[in-house]
């Protein structure tokens, strides 16, 4: 089978690492090779079997059984102590995940997923850590393939064209217990760490939750209390809006020559309150306000991008004009991307232009992030994804929109309204619905300032914790690929060569083979017996 293993990409030697190693396929050595079975009728409420999925695997190989699906009645295909699980399909970065089953309890497995149980003598974990160190390195995302949503590897490309480096058993054994040894500390500075970055979350998410109700600004506003109150800015706000809207008609009135009708003013709309069902408490001096009652008040201020037909990929050119989408809204970079579309498609889309200080709003899926355009952005429009807002800065800072818009009470106000069938999608209606304390204006300031410096605070330690994960999983990488090249632990020359161990499973598939063919020919005898009598 050597001639069909694919080095291509292989992060490991294509010759035998050390002495008494060898190099084979997964057939070689395993006596049973078989995915799951498919169900589509899933409960969570522990009926069953549990149903074991890719995602009952994690990123560091282990089982994890946190979240489970479970099967009623027969299950075809179950998981014994000792058996490799493999992810045969998935996403082309996760693809290959593997892990060692460790326990007796009864499993199924899904038709994503592979089941190798291997010969005597093999020690499953240094085989499950050898796969998923190849996953880990990138090789099965060159090896799988790329369907619309997924990729796969099927059994046979698994089986036969993988290599697989194979020590001596007692050398598995001596690799496995070092291995262990090693990671366990490793695991430990890795759990301490993301223990750091969920308490930065909740940081985070507390300094931006004070930022909203007040608190943050208490002492602000004890040293500042003749400040404008923000219900008197907001009569300023809706004028100036009025004003606009007004001075938008005259132009229009303008361009087409046409004198303006009478009591044309009277056909300006008044922003619609929100739900004021849901606030807080907030500071005498603050108000609330509706999100479209801060949109500039002429057209398109507050504007969904295009739907349907009127902007597809076919519509993409080269150069031209940008199409902003989620990717940097949620990136929070302007610049990222080169999608654009021409000159004239630009025309046609007009109504979604964008222009410097506009916030731009995702709305599926990663919902309620916003990102500022800034004053060196390339002109454009926005795509579907996403909901562009302008405000007039003289009164309300997008500063401020956007870390209220990214509170918890706003994310959580975004959980209960934007429910889709497979992900949470926010739209025009449930924007306009957000109820916004509106501070006084140089008080907006004083928060945006506060914010920044506690967050530039929680994102510098952040950056060191991100810095220091990814040196941990270097680290991994390194001790694994020791590991598997036989120099994490000394060779023992009395250990049983595993070439000898190739050749007993040989020798014993080989007899296995002839006493199945035997037990055939018996059975065709007896039957021939019986016929002739």
């Amino acid at each position: 089978m050597r001639e069909k293993l694919n080095f291509e990409h292989y992060p490991l030697p294509s010759e035998a690492v050390a002495d008494g190693w060898d190099l084979v396929c997964l057939r070689d050595i395993a006596k049973l090779i078989a995915s799951g079975f498919a169900s589509g009728q899933h409960n969570d409420q522990g009926i069953g079997v549990p149903h074991i999925r890719p995602m009952n695997i994690n990123r560091d190989g282990n089982l994890d059984l946190t979240t489970l699906k479970y099967v009623e009645g027969n299950v075809p295909r179950e998981l014994s102590e000792g058996d490799v699980l493999f992810n045969n399909t998935n996403s082309p970065d996760l693809i290959g995940k593997s892990t060692s089953i460790q326990t007796n309890v009864r499993l199924g497995y899904s038709n994503h997923m592979t089941r190798l149980r291997l010969e005597d003598g093999l020690h499953p974990q240094f085989f499950a850590r050898q796969l998923h160190f190849l996953w880990m390195c990138g090789y099965f995302r060159h090896r799988c393939t790329n369907h619309v949503n997924q990729a796969s590897i099927s059994t046979d490309p698994l089986a036969d064209t993988v290599p697989i480096h194979i020590p001596p058993s007692a050398e598995q054994t001596r690799i496995i217990e070092t291995l262990d040894e090693l990671t366990t500390d490793l695991d430990a500075g890795v759990a301490a760490l993301q223990r750091v970055q969920a308490r930065l979350k909740i940081y985070r998410a507390a300094v931006l939750k004070a930022a909203v109700d007040g608190s943050l600004t208490e002492d602000w506003r004890q040293q500042h209390p003749h400040v404008e109150p923000a219900s008197e800015l907001l009569k300023r706000i809706l004028v100036e809006r009025r004003k606009r809207w007004e001075e938008e008609q005259l132009q229009k009135f303008t361009r087409t020559g046409k004198n303006p009708p009478k009591n044309w003013q009277s056909r300006y709309k008044e922003p619609k309150d929100p739900d004021f069902s849901c606030i807080w408490d907030t500071p005498e001096s603050w108000t609330w306000v509706g999100v479209e009652a801060l949109a500039v008040g002429t057209s398109n201020a507050i504007k969904a991008g295009p739907f349907g037909s009127s902007l597809k990929k076919e519509h993409y050119v080269a150069d031209g004009y940008k199409i902003y989408g989620q990717e940097q809204v949620i990136r929070n970079d302007p610049h990222f991307g080169d999608y654009y579309i021409s000159s004239e498609h630009y025309q046609r889309l007009a109504s979604c232009s964008v222009k410097a200080g506009d916030l731009l709003i995702s709305l599926v899926g990663t919902t309620g992030k916003v990102l500022i355009l800034p004053t060196n952005l390339e002109p454009g429009i926005i795509n579907p994804r996403l909901i562009k807002i302008s405000v007039n800065p003289e009164f309300v800072y997008g500063k401020y929109l956007k870390l209220f818009i990214e509170s918890p009470q706003a994310r959580a106000f975004i959980k209960e309204k934007a429910h889709g069938e497979t992900m949470d999608v926010l739209n025009m209606t449930i924007l306009k619905q957000f109820p916004l304390p509106l501070p006084p204006f140089e008080e907006q300031l004083a928060i945006i300032e506060t914010v920044e410096d506690q967050l530039s605070i929680i994102d510098h330690i952040a950056a060191d914790v991100n810095q220091k994960l990814k040196e941990t999983f270097t680290l991994r990488q390194a001790i694994l690929q020791k590991a598997f090249t036989g120099q994490l632990v000394s060779q023992d020359p009395d250990d049983e060569p595993a070439s000898e161990l190739l050749k007993r499973i040989a020798t014993e598939r080989e007899a296995c083979l002839r006493a199945k063919g035997n037990h055939k020919t018996e059975r065709i005898t007896k039957r021939r017996t019986r016929r002739k009598s």
